[in-house]
């Protein structure tokens, strides 16, 4: 096994201004907002402390003090690094960017309003088993019910994928979604322009286009605290014993 397979490494967004959740969101970033009893990023760092990473790397933005003085250096045993996207926010993409020198040749990348019920390392096995792709996308068959639609899979890999507002029209052609995990190489980073403000999905999008994007089918829903409806609809989630005996 190669040395950096034995100490994964996840990078979590977590600069997103949560717009959809003001006004919570004015003084308390997304990734500290309390679910269940606890700061969101709680959930998500147990989470991946649990499935084995050995550190992870937060890039912040919006109130990002407030969440490295919330999480410190170490979570749940897991060694934190921070990114900070600057004076100007980068986008999704451009945060990935702004953190390269903490990359490892290998990870995954997360969102942090995103919780996951599903094994977080499994993107990362997928990818290391096909070296001739340069990321592995965790997809759900999601037929526009929790959300826009937006990947179009073609046996193993992602076919075809588009950002899509909750109120566009439907493209049955769009039957899954991005379900918020995906196994990276350094070199996708390494190639995008520095200090310039680029979404993620011009990355999904361009790999889908280039055949580089595998897709990892997932069973399970996602859960986000973007929305107040995923905010509800998790913590009633955290609360049943089903969602008790999976974190276990």
């Amino acid at each position: 096994m190669r040395p950096d397979a034995l100490s994964p490494q996840a990078v979590i967004l977590a600069g997103g201004l949560g717009t959809r959740m003001r006004p919570r969101t004015e003084r308390t970033p997304k990734f500290l907002l309390p679910v269940a009893g606890r700061p969101f990023g709680a959930w998500l760092l147990d989470r991946l402390a649990a499935a084995g990473f050995g550190e992870a790397v937060l890039c912040v933005g919006h109130l990002g003090e407030a969440v490295r003085a919330a999480m410190g250096d170490r979570f749940a045993g897991l060694p934190l690094r921070y990114a900070d996207d600057g004076p100007e926010l980068l986008g999704t993409a451009g945060a990935l960017r702004r953190a390269l020198p903490h990359l490892a040749p290998v990870f995954l990348m997360t969102y942090g309003d995103s919780y996951l019920p599903f094994d977080y390392l499994a993107p990362l096995r997928d990818l290391d088993a096909h070296p001739g792709a340069l990321g592995t996308m965790a997809v759900y068959r999601n037929e526009g019910r929790l959300d826009a639609s937006n990947t179009a899979v073609s046996g193993d890999l992602v076919a075809r994928y588009e950002k899509r507002r909750a109120d566009a029209p439907p493209d049955p052609a769009l039957d899954h979604i991005d379900y918020g995990a995906t196994a990276l190489r350094r070199e996708v980073v390494e190639a995008l322009p520095a200090d310039t403000p680029l979404g993620f999905d011009a990355v999904q999008r361009d790999l889908a286009a280039r055949g580089r994007l595998r897709a990892l089918p997932v069973a399970a829903r996602f859960y986000e605290v973007g929305s107040e409806r995923g905010l509800r609809d998790l913590e009633a989630a955290l609360g049943a014993p089903a969602a008790a005996e999976e974190r276990g």
